[in-house]
């Protein structure tokens, strides 16, 4: 089921998410050096004969020397768009396109959209097979029913390579995932429950023959439609609604759950009333899976029946049936056994291994994020969606699942190093930012948005809102109502607004302000027109004084002029420097380097200080820190008169017992390239360093803005790391989703 549902946004903002810089949210890039005329005598002609004779002489070799068994199509004809109905092939792009990024985002599975423009089902098969050649796996999305099931059958028979309707499986595997842990805690076997499954459509038909191979009885199964009960007889339903009619007298939906266990729903927003839940057996279980609006609302279904337990496809209610716990880690595990099919083996692995990782204790990180509790129980049968675990629990039962049932053409022989290569393919930040989106959503903060008079700002305002991540406090004049108008805000007037020109909190902030700054040169008027004309100040005092939990600021300011306003109002951690760090987030990797931001020339105790809070930020994002510090110089060769304040910071390190690996000084392949670190055996670090401690501000600056226009890598910050106050300096030009991601990890704790 999609998470679509409390994230609310405007129309303008999806667009211009789509438009913005490269259109579209997918791109081709190449994973061999094509810098020079060899590099492409290699890569094309005369060096590509060579793989195409080996691939000719042994087809298998096809894995090995190309990016099939990595590369998934997702095809659609737009028949069945998200619920939206049959728009067309064109218009299906858009979703496919985010389905190849959750593919990469989640599994590391190379993908490619493909629109097929047809509704003639034998054209689409053709069109489909054809392909087998270029693709390791095919996922089909979004094509109506029953023409989906003739479609996905086909090709299962005439391909040889794992052919899988997400929208069908996809569903079905997590509701037998939730359903083995809700029987569980209810103390039913599946073999004994009572069905009522509402719906007959994909997904329904799906999830009825998947919970009846696991062990679910046929006679104990009810299926409707908006009709009514399929029953045998019934003539007017299709071949695959037909295979699943029931012996029974009963003909409502009302009849059939009289004394029911559960009700699987994937039908219509209310068509479970309270008074039905009522007339189920004890302890009910309850999937209401129509989106966006439930069979029924949790909580009308708990008032009728309080010991029922409710899943729904909605992110906002405990238990999501959410397709992304499934289908990336389906394929990865198909893939890295070249399966030649997903069969009923590798379904039912991949749901009790979700169902497994549910009763497992819950990690610090997802249940902060969530709101979840620590353990196993009603209210968290189904895994949390962004559970960084997934990818190797579900993989690893995928493709042993695969060998057992002798579809596998190349097993894994150790599977605890595919454990670890399946940790390695994912970079644990992008968990971590995910959890801390999520975290925000489950404990919103006020954030305080102090250039307030800005598109961008407001555009990251209205964001931070309606994403549920808290709620945006403004600091503009009486005009920012009309710019939010401007900007499709239907009720600017709610957003929270402050004003220096009226705002009762003046003569607080003056008082305050004074207070601090009398003794520094600064008269009362000094203080009177700094809160009442440079918003900066103005909204730092508002920090300060409570009305905020934490600020952004810096689109309209340089960096250093903008932390000199801040510093007026807010002091530095005591003992410390602040300072800034660069993300460089990759698929698989992340690198941390500081101080990018403030401290043009930092001492040996300062650079020692910026390895010990960063290496902290690091563990924050899921890394285990190695710390190089950085410099021209590799342990003194050549001499230089510049390195001492990055040697000497080796040694205070060494006087604090810190519990990460560090060294220096070193150059930066040294730190990052394992063969450049051989050539120095007695070197600390086990392995390529992930945060990099600049020298001086005027090297960290330069390489960060490098990296940031000319690397591949995404780049967060710098994140303002060292005051007493969570604040963030953004760079002057950020982006609206930059901002956000700086508000969400300065009020979550990330960035501190």
């Amino acid at each position: 089921m999609s998470d679509e549902n409390n994230l609310q946004f405007s129309e303008r903002e999806a667009l211009l998410f789509h438009s913005e810089g490269r259109p579209g949210k997918i791109e081709i890039i190449a994973s061999k050096p094509m810098a020079t005329q060899r590099d492409l005598a290699l890569a094309y002609s005369p060096g590509v004969a060579v793989p195409v004779r080996a691939i000719a002489d042994d087809p298998a070799t096809a894995y090995d020397y190309t990016a099939k068994g990595n590369l998934v199509a997702v095809i659609s004809n737009g028949t069945a768009i998200l619920g939206m109905g049959n728009l067309g092939a064109l218009a299906s792009k858009p979703v496919m396109e985010g389905k190849a990024v959750l593919f990469k985002r989640f599994a590391d599975v190379d993908s490619i959209d493909i629109e097929l423009k047809t509704e003639d089902v034998d054209r689409f098969i053709d069109a489909v097979e054809l392909m087998e050649p270029s693709f390791g796996g095919i996922n089909l999305e979004d094509i109506k029913a029953p023409e989906c099931f003739i479609i996905e059958q086909s090709l299962r028979e005439r391909m040889n390579i794992p052919v899988f309707h997400d929208d069908q499986h996809g569903t079905a595997i997590i509701v037998a995932a939730g359903l083995i842990n809700a029987c569980r805690l209810t103390g039913r076997r599946l073999d004994e429950i009572r069905m009522v499954v509402n719906g007959a459509g994909a997904a329904a038909i799906a999830c009825t023959e998947l919970v009846k191979a696991m062990g679910v009885r046929s006679d104990h199964v009810i299926m409707c439609d908006k009709t009514g009960v399929i029953y045998q007889g019934r003539d007017d339903v299709n071949q695959w609604q037909s295979a699943h009619a029931a012996a029974t007298t009963r003909r409502t939906l009302t009849e059939a759950l009289e004394g029911a266990d559960v009700f699987l729903g994937l039908s219509a927003g209310g068509a479970l009333k309270p008074e039905m839940v009522k007339d189920m057996a004890k302890a009910p279980i309850i999937f209401a899976m129509a989106n966006p609006e439930p069979e029924i609302r949790p909580e009308l279904a708990m008032a009728a029946r309080p010991d029922a337990i409710v899943a729904t496809g909605r992110s906002d209610y405990p238990n999501q049936v959410n397709n992304v716990l499934c289908f990336p880690f389906i394929f990865r595990g198909a893939l890295d056994v070249r399966a030649t099919g997903i069969n009923d083996a590798m379904k039912i692995a991949a749901a009790n291994a979700i169902a497994e990782l549910a009763r497992e204790r819950v990690p610090e990180e997802v249940a902060l994020a969530y709101g979840v509790s620590h353990s196993f129980g009603p209210a968290y049968i189904i895994p949390a969606p962004f559970d960084p675990r997934l990818m190797e629990v579900v993989s690893m039962a995928v493709a042993r699942a695969a060998m057992d049932s002798g579809v596998a053409t190349k097993p894994i022989l150790d599977m605890e190093a595919y454990r670890q290569s399946l940790r390695a393919r994912l970079n644990p930040t992008t968990s971590v930012l995910t959890l801390a989106y999520e975290g925000a959503r489950a404990h919103p903060k006020r954030v305080i948005f102090a250039e307030g008079e800005e598109e961008v700002v407001l555009r990251a305002a209205i964001a931070f809102r309606e994403g549920g991540y808290g709620t945006p406090v403004l600091v503009g004049r009486d005009d920012v109502p009309d710019r939010l108008r401007a900007l499709g805000v239907t009720d600017p007037e709610s957003f929270e607004l402050h004003n220096s020109r009226v705002s009762p909190l003046v003569p607080r902030m003056v008082d305050f302000l004074y207070a601090r700054l009398q003794r520094r040169g600064y008269l009362r008027r000094d203080c009177e027109r700094m809160v009442n004309q440079d918003r900066n100040i103005f909204g730092a005092l508002l920090l300060q004084l409570g009305e905020g939990d934490a600020m952004i600021t810096g689109i309209t300011r340089t960096y250093a002029e903008t932390m000199r306003q801040i510093k007026r109002v807010i002091d530095p951690v005591r003992g410390k420097a602040p300072f800034g760090i660069h993300l460089l987030v990759g698929q698989s990797h992340t690198v941390f380097i500081a101080d990018t931001a403030i401290n043009e020339r930092p001492s040996a105790e300062e650079l020692a200080d910026f390895a010990e809070q960063t290496a902290a930020v690091a563990r924050r994002m899921g890394h285990e820190p190695r710390v190089a510090f950085l410099s021209y110089s590799n342990f003194g060769n050549p001499k230089g008169f510049w390195v001492d304040n990055v040697r000497d910071a080796v040694g205070v390190l060494d006087g604090r017992r810190v519990s990460f690996e560090y060294d220096g000084e070193m150059a930066p392949d040294v730190a990052l390239n394992p063969k450049q670190l051989a050539n120095y055996p007695f070197a600390r670090l086990s392995g390529p360093a992930n945060v990099l401690i600049m020298p001086g501000l005027q090297s960290a600056h330069i390489s960060a803005k490098l990296l940031r226009e000319l690397g591949g890598d995404s780049v967060i910050g710098p994140m303002l790391i060292g005051m007493e106050k969570p604040v963030q300096v953004a760079p002057m030009t950020s982006t609206a989703s930059e901002l956000v991601t700086l508000a969400v990890l300065a009020a979550g704790g990330i960035a501190r």
